[in-house]
C-alpha cells in the first residue's frame, strides 16, 4: 500500500463464541502478512534493523516548510502541524523489512476468518491514552466511524467494503466485510488510528484547532509557538514503550520542528547548527553541502542510504478537468518538449534517472510488453485504450530526440489535435483561443521548482504556448489542490511493495469528483477502475503482480503526467551527534530509530 497509508496488522482471534453462524476462525496471531507468513515469530525481541539497547535522550531539531493551523491530520480542513503522527498509534504496526506485514500494537492479536469476511481484533489490556484512560473497543468503533464519516476522503474509499462493526466486549472489536474480494482490507483495518471517544465526542472533528488532543502515541506536544515551531516530548508513561514493535525506536526525548518559508533559509540554519539533520532531495544542495568544510572536517556527515522501495511517480500533472488537456495528443505534445537530459545535466549534476513507471525502481514496474496473463486482462478493453498500449513499450516522450526534433513532433501532435500557429506565432484552438496554462507551486519549494520550470516554459514559447508559474503560500496551495483549482501541478504519488486500496484514491473515477482526493489528474476510466478492483481482489501474488503491471501500463500510455526523475537512495546530511543502526531495512532508514550518541 501507499505510500500514502502505512498498513499494519497482525492475526488475532476473538476466542469467545459470538452468535450463531460465526465463520470459522483461525488461531489468534501476533502478526499477519498479506501473502504467506510474517517474518517474525511470536515473542520476538525487536525488529532486526533497530538497536534494542539504544539509549534514550536528547533533542532532534528538524525543519518544516510553510505553516500549519491544526493539530488534526485526519480531516480535509486546514494544514496539519508536522509530526502529528507521533501522537497517534494504530491497532497494529508495520515493519520496514517486509513488503507488507503487521504486528500487534494496540491490538495484541488479530483473527481473519477463512472467507476473509470477518476480522476480529483483541486489544492489549495495557493500552492507554495519554491521559491514562484505557483504550477500549468502543474507542476503536468511534475512531472507525468518525474517520469514515468526517475524515479525509481516503478513509471512505478504504473502508467502503466494511458492512458493520461489532463490539461484543470492552477488549474485542469485530469487522464484518463485504463478500467482494478485498484481500488487503483486514490489514488496512489494522492501520486504523485510534482516537479517544471521550475527548472527541463533544468536539467538532472537522474544524481546525490547535487544542492539544488526548492521544495514543509515543509523543505528546510540549510547546507550540505559532508560525515558528512545535515541540514534542516523549511520553514517559507511554504504555507501549517496551513492546517489541517499539523497542529501539522513539529514542529522542524531544523532537522539535522549526518552520521555514523556503529551503535556502533552512539550509543556512542547518549549516549554522540550528538544525540537526537534513534529508537532501535537491541535487545541487547535496553536491555543495556534501563537499563543504564541516563534512571534510568530520563534524558533519553526508551519507547515502540505498533502499529498494518503489520510487513512485513524480511529474508535472495535467488536470484533465480542464478542456485543453483532455486530448491525449496535447498532453503527449507538452511532454515531448520537456528536456530531461538538459535538466539533469545542467541542474542536477547528472544525479537522476528518468522515471518511466508509476512503480519505478521495483519489480512492480510493467515490462516493455504485456505477457500472456496481462493480455488476458487488457485485450477485452482494447478499443478503450490508447492504440499504443498493448503493442508498444512505453518510453518518455521525446526521450531520444534532440531539441529541434522534439519541437517538430510536438507541433505535429498539436496540429493533429486541431491547433494552429497564427501569424504572430501564437498557438490557437479551432475557435481562436490562445493556448495558455498555469503551473501552480507551493511557496515553500518555489525557488527550487522555478529554476526547473522556467526553462520548460521557455521551450513551450517556441510552440506558441504561454505558460506561467504561480507561487502561493502553503495553506492556499493545499486549498487549491483539495478543490482541483489548477491547470498543472508538480506532485509525486508514493508507492509501496503492496499496491492496493489506495489506488482508488489515486486514480479511481469516484475519487476524481471527491474533493481532497489524490486523483489530481482527474482521470475517469472504467478500465482503470477494473484494474484497481483486480489488484485489490487478487487471490495470489502472481494475480496481484499481473494486475499492477496492467495498471502501470495503462496509466503510462494515458500520458497523465510529464514524468520526472528518481534515485534509488536517500541522501542525509547530519551533524555528527547520532548513533545509527547497523542495518538499513528494505524500505530505507528511519530517523526515529536513531539516537543521540
Amino acid at each position: 500500500m501507499k505510500s500514502t497509508l502505512t498498513l499494519w496488522t497482525a492475526k488475532f482471534l476473538f476466542v469467545m463464541t459470538v452468535g450463531i453462524g460465526l465463520p470459522t476462525l483461525a488461531e489468534p496471531m501476533h502478526g499477519v502478512a498479506l501473502y504467506g507468513e510474517p517474518k517474525y515469530a511470536a515473542g520476538f525481541e525487536a525488529f532486526d534493523y533497530v538497536n534494542p539497547n539504544a539509549p534514550k535522550g536528547g533533542t532532534l531539531h528538524q525543519a518544516f516548510f510553510g505553516a500549519f493551523d491544526t493539530l488534526n491530520p485526519f480531516v480535509i480542513n486546514g494544514v496539519a502541524a508536522p509530526g502529528t503522527g507521533l501522537m497517534h498509534d494504530t491497532l497494529m504496526k508495520q515493519n520496514a523489512d517486509e513488503a507488507f506485514s503487521l504486528y500487534g500494537l494496540i491490538a495484541d492479536t488479530i483473527d481473519i476468518s477463512e472467507d476473509r469476511q470477518t476480522v476480529s481484533f483483541h486489544l492489549n489490556p495495557a493500552a492507554r491514552f495519554s491521559d491514562g484512560s484505557p483504550i477500549t473497543a468502543k474507542d476503536v468503533l468511534f475512531s472507525f466511524n468518525i474517520l469514515k464519516e468526517k475524515g479525509v476522503p481516503m478513509y471512505r474509499a478504504y473502508y467502503r467494503d466494511v458492512l458493520s462493526v461489532e463490539v461484543p466486549a470492552d477488549d474485542t472489536v469485530i469487522f464484518h466485510l463485504s463478500p467482494t474480494t478485498n484481500r488487503e482490507l483486514p490489514l488496512i483495518l489494522g492501520e486504523l488510528p485510534i482516537l479517544s471517544e471521550a475527548y472527541w465526542k463533544n468536539r467538532d472533528f472537522t474544524q481546525t484547532s490547535l487544542d492539544i488532543p488526548v492521544s495514543s502515541g509515543p509523543y505528546l506536544i510540549k510547546k507550540i509557538v505559532p508560525n515558528r515551531s512545535i515541540t514534542y516530548i516523549r511520553n514517559p508513561k507511554y504504555w507501549a514503550k517496551n513492546l517489541n514493535v517499539n523497542r529501539g525506536s522513539y529514542n529522542f526525548d524531544e523532537i522539535q520542528y522549526d518552520l521555514y518559508r523556503d529551503t535556502t533559509v533552512a539550509v543556512e540554519a542547518f549549516k549554522a547548527g540550528l538544525l540537526d539533520i537534513r534529508m537532501e532531495n535537491e541535487a545541487k544542495k547535496w553536491h555543495v553541502l556534501s563537499n563543504s568544510e564541516p563534512v571534510l572536517a568530520g563534524k558533519m556527515k553526508a551519507r547515502v542510504f540505498k533502499h529498494n522501495m518503489p520510487s513512485g511517480m513524480q511529474g508535472f500533472v495535467f488536470n484533465l478537468r480542464r478542456p485543453k488537456f483532455q486530448d491525449i495528443r496535447v498532453r503527449k505534445a507538452l511532454a515531448t518538449v520537456f528536456d530531461f537530459d538538459w535538466t539533469n545535466h545542467n541542474l542536477f549534476y547528472d544525479s537522476y534517472r528518468r522515471t518511466e513507471s508509476y512503480f519505478e525502481n521495483s519489480f512492480l514496474k510493467a515490462p516493455p510488453l504485456p505477457d500472456e496473463n496481462e493480455l488476458k486482462l487488457l485485450e477485452p478493453f482494447q478499443k478503450q485504450l490508447p492504440p499504443s498500449t498493448l503493442n508498444t513499450p512505453y518510453e518518455a516522450p521525446g526521450k531520444k530526440d534532440n531539441r529541434r526534433t522534439r519541437l517538430t513532433k510536438a507541433l505535429t501532435l498539436l496540429e493533429q489535435a486541431g491547433y494552429y500557429v497564427d501569424k504572430r506565432g501564437v498557438l490557437r484552438s479551432k475557435s481562436g483561443q490562445p493556448f495558455e496554462f498555469e503551473i501552480l507551486i507551493d511557496s515553500a519549494s518555489g525557488p527550487v521548482w522555478e529554476r526547473i520550470i522556467l526553462p520548460y516554459i521557455d521551450r513551450l514559447k517556441h510552440l506558441g504556448i504561454t505558460a506561467t508559474v504561480r507561487t502561493v503560500d502553503t495553506i492556499q496551495y493545499k486549498n487549491r489542490l483539495d478543490t482541483y483549482d489548477y491547470d498543472m501541478i508538480v506532485t509525486v504519488w508514493g508507492q509501496s511493495f503492496s499496491p492496493g486500496n489506495e489506488q482508488r484514491y489515486f486514480w479511481g473515477s469516484a475519487a476524481a469528483d471527491t474533493e481532497g482526493s489524490l486523483n489530481y489528474s482527474g482521470i475517469k476510466s472504467p478500465v482503470i477502475d477494473f484494474l484497481i478492483d483486480r489488484i485489490i481482489g487478487a487471490e495470489s501474488q502472481s494475480e496481484h503482480l499481473t494486475a499492477v503491471h496492467a495498471l502501470d501500463r495503462v496509466l503510462l500510455h494515458s500520458h497523465l503526467v510529464i514524468p520526472h526523475w528518481h534515485t534509488p537512495e536517500h541522501r542525509y546530511l547530519y551533524w555528527d551527534k547520532f548513533g545509527i543502526p547497523d542495518t538499513v531495512p528494505m524500505k530505507g532508514m528511519n530517523i526515529l530509530d536513531w539516537w543521540i550518541k
